[in-house]
């Protein structure tokens, strides 16, 4: 194997108690494919659009977690210089079907880290690509020892340190100033690596994450030098992130407005909603005016009517009272004419009998 796989990251293996549950969480958080490894079908592949990027086996045994695996030209002799160093071996040179080598060690302080040697010729390290895993980031008890064992087994080089303020120092490791990931001093929690997997927009992979009943552990945030980050925990308790570069994210600011395009589009909107909120007041208070000056009208022609049907009705209650005078006058008549015929007969009687 060529000398420049020495050093760099080529394989990442999820161990996971639930082999199909995982797999169809990073297809949908990270649009991964999975398919059955050819050398052995209990060995999943994870691969992104650029090729195969990891790897997952089903165990209830060992611990939930992402392994990354660094490359080797002598996985023994890498094995035997982790021991002098202060490492140990979790799991011994084992080979593979395909021929190549791998083996699990922990470093001086802790952290579980795997390394690969391969019978065929390397791939020459190229930047990650979408989907690709484009950091890799260590968590111990004193970064500037574990930067010495690893400088010291893989050949990296200190690229840059970083003031973080309380958080202390984040160092940064790679080779011929091409940077492959950091380290920073963590007291509450045991040593370990997280790897950052390349995404075009980090607040959607946190949507796509969630989605896929991910849990969001820290962030979105912006890291100096412009780019994004978010960290997760998967359904079945492994911890990874997503990572997006600077590049991706200037495009998506630069399609949007300055600041104070913003600020005074904002205003102008602000503007606009008093406007309507203005004009929508005065309809209220001129429908409210011509509401009441109609029913004045109303009620004054209402009241007009009453007084025309009250003196109209007044005549007719004249013509009524006068036809019942003359019934009363005509009826008297009659009855003194009556009375008057009464008594000519009485007269007449009396004339009779004398």
């Amino acid at each position: 194997m060529a000398e420049t796989v020495r050093g760099r990251f080529v394989w990442h293996e999820l161990m996971t108690p639930n082999g199909a549950g995982a797999q169809a969480f990073y297809s949908k958080a990270l649009g991964w494919k999975t398919q059955p490894w050819e050398q052995d079908p209990n060995y999943s592949i994870f691969a992104a659009r650029s090729g195969p990027v990891g790897g997952s086996s089903e165990s209830r045994d060992g611990p939930t977690r992402w392994l990354p695996f660094i490359g080797t030209p002598d996985i023994d002799a890498t094995v035997r210089q982790s021991i002098d160093l202060g490492g140990r071996v979790t799991t011994q040179p084992t080979p593979l079907p395909n021929g190549g080598k791998y083996a699990v060690l922990a470093d001086p302080q802790g952290a579980a880290f795997g390394t690969y040697w391969s019978s065929t010729a390397a791939e020459t390290g190229s930047a990650p690509n979408v989907g690709e895993f484009s950091w890799h980031e260590l968590a111990t008890a004193d970064n500037g020892a574990a930067f010495d064992f690893y400088a010291e087994v893989f050949g990296w080089q200190k690229l840059s340190e970083f003031d973080m303020g309380p958080m202390g120092i984040y160092l940064i490791f790679g080779r011929d100033g091409t940077q492959w990931g950091g380290m920073f001093n963590r007291a509450d929690a045991a040593p370990h690596w997280l790897g950052y997997v390349r995404v075009k927009d980090v607040h959607d992979a946190v949507g796509k994450v969630q989605a896929a009943r991910g849990s969001l552990a820290n962030g979105p945030m912006e890291v100096p030098g412009g780019d994004w980050i978010a960290q997760f925990m998967d359904p079945y308790g492994a911890f990874f992130a997503v990572h997006a570069l600077a590049a991706d994210v200037k495009p998506a600011r630069s399609a949007e407005p300055p600041s104070g395009a913003r600020k005074k589009a904002a205003k102008k909107t602000a503007r606009k909603a008093d406007a309507k909120k203005k004009s929508k007041k005065a309809a209220k208070k001129a429908s409210k005016k011509a509401s009441k000056k109609t029913t004045k009208k109303t009620a004054k022609k209402s009241s007009g009517a009453k007084k025309k049907a009250k003196s109209g009705a007044k005549p007719a209650r004249r013509k009524t009272t006068g036809k019942k005078r003359q019934k009363k006058a005509a009826k008297k008549k009659v009855a003194k004419r009556k009375g008057a015929k009464k008594k000519a007969r009485r007269a007449r009687r009396g004339a009779r009998r004398r």
